[in-house]
């Protein structure tokens, strides 16, 4: 049987045979997501989808041309419900995760 590599960061799923298969965990698809764990939980919170289709959903928009000025979308309407009923701490939540977004994606900021 193959050997994993070395670097590969899987959870291990042992089989009914003697097989072994790999899967990856919710920690690794954020770091291939090029997108924090907050950034991809204010996706989540804003289509109402789950964590890990918003880890897909956003390194699909993050790669795409008028994916990132998207994103900034998503967490500004986020920003704005927060502050519609009244959560003050989710929406300065919400602004720190913008804030960083745009200072790591200087595309965001573009047509702002």
């Amino acid at each position: 049987m193959p050997q994993p590599s070395p670097t590969a960061h899987y959870n291990r799923i042992e089989g009914t045979s003697e097989e072994m298969r790999e899967m990856l965990t919710y920690e690794d698809c954020v770091g291939l997501s090029d997108l924090t764990e907050d950034e991809i939980e204010a996706i989540a919170e804003h289509e109402h989808i789950p964590e890990i289709v918003a880890a897909e959903l956003g390194s699909y928009l993050v790669h795409t041309d008028d994916g990132v000025p998207k994103i900034r979308h998503i967490i500004l309407e986020d920003i704005e419900l927060a502050e519609k009923r009244g959560d003050a701490a989710h929406a300065l939540t919400l602004k720190l995760v913008l804030k960083h977004f745009v200072d790591t994606h200087p595309q965001a900021a573009l047509n702002a």
